[in-house]
């Protein structure tokens, strides 16, 4: 994701990789290129006056630029919904993930010190360990081993988070079976370490689900037919300045399409994605500080 200010307007003069412009220039300057040849063919070659049938053409611009502003519209704030709910839902894995360590750090006694050594690892390895799911990526290197649960246990063909959740499910109940936890221990726990698979399945279905292909191949179609038809009947009344006309539309049409399709996958390396990598570290880090600190006194006498 792009750190920037948004109260410095002159951001706008800055290209970043991301930048539509960058991306769409070869198709910007191919659309210039054949809106000059329309000028030159209508006004040269073909010799039509401003009287040609062809003028009317500018009315079906005016009709259809209601109905395309409206797809464009709908779209972008469906792209950019699919970004929000994935922001929710990493959101929501910070708070659960605090939530747990806190928990566990007063609960688990001092003396279980590989339990410990486990959960303040695993926790901030199941956000990795989804962000690299989410990626189609396997980073050994980023997994934290402890005594207790290696990268090596885990299959590394099969659902990862799923066998580290169940890790840590498995191991509070393990906990329970020797007395260290007590079963409305397991109660208390239960709405974080169920939430870590329901955040997971609500990522998955956010990448898996697409916009259908129909709808989005059928924008870009309407987009290309929109432009290929401005300098036809617009050359009559703007002449020459038909061509940077054309680029501009087709520039900012095709950037709204590109923009959406960059943003309705938000788990990804691209620079308009959610900030996975710094949520991860403020995952590890707060659930490290949490397990680390001493327990606070707490006074339980009467006064």
């Amino acid at each position: 994701m792009i750190p920037y200010e948004p109260k410095q307007w002159f951001n706008l003069f800055t290209l970043k990789r991301s930048d539509t412009a960058r991306k769409l220039a070869p198709y910007i300057l191919t659309f210039g290129a054949y809106a000059l040849g329309i000028v030159l063919l209508e006004k040269h070659v073909l010799h039509l006056s401003d009287e040609s049938v062809l003028r009317n053409v500018t009315l079906l611009h005016t009709l259809l630029g209601f109905v395309i502003s409206m797809l464009l519209v709908f779209r972008t704030n469906t792209a950019y919904d699919r970004w929000w709910e994935g922001r929710r839902l990493w959101g929501s894995l910070v708070n659960n993930s605090r939530n747990l360590g806190l928990k566990l750090h007063q609960m688990l006694p001092l003396s279980e010190v590989q339990v410990r050594q486990f959960y303040q690892a695993a926790i901030p390895n199941f956000a990795l360990v989804l962000r690299n799911h989410l990626r189609d990526h396997i980073r050994p290197g980023d997994f934290v081993d402890t005594p207790l649960l290696r990268f090596n246990d885990l299959r590394a063909d099969e659902h990862l988070p799923n066998q580290l959740a169940s890790a840590m499910f498995g191991q509070a109940f393990a906990l329970e079976q020797r007395g260290v936890l007590r079963p409305e221990h397991l109660l208390v726990l239960n709405s974080e370490l169920q939430s870590f698979m329901d955040i997971c399945g609500a990522c998955e279905r956010i990448k898996k689900t697409p916009i259908p292909y129909s709808y989005s191949s059928f924008i870009k179609k309407f987009i290309v037919s929109y432009c290929l038809t401005l300098p036809i009947g617009f050359t009559f009344s703007l002449h020459y300045l038909v061509v940077p006309f054309t680029m501009f539309v087709f520039y900012v049409l095709a950037s709204l399409e590109i923009l959406a399709e960059e943003v309705e996958n938000p788990f990804g390396t691209d620079e308009n994605d959610l900030p996975l990598d710094s949520i991860c570290q403020t995952i590890y880090k707060t659930v490290h500080q949490g397990f680390e600190h001493p327990t606070p006194t707490v006074l339980t006498g009467k006064a």
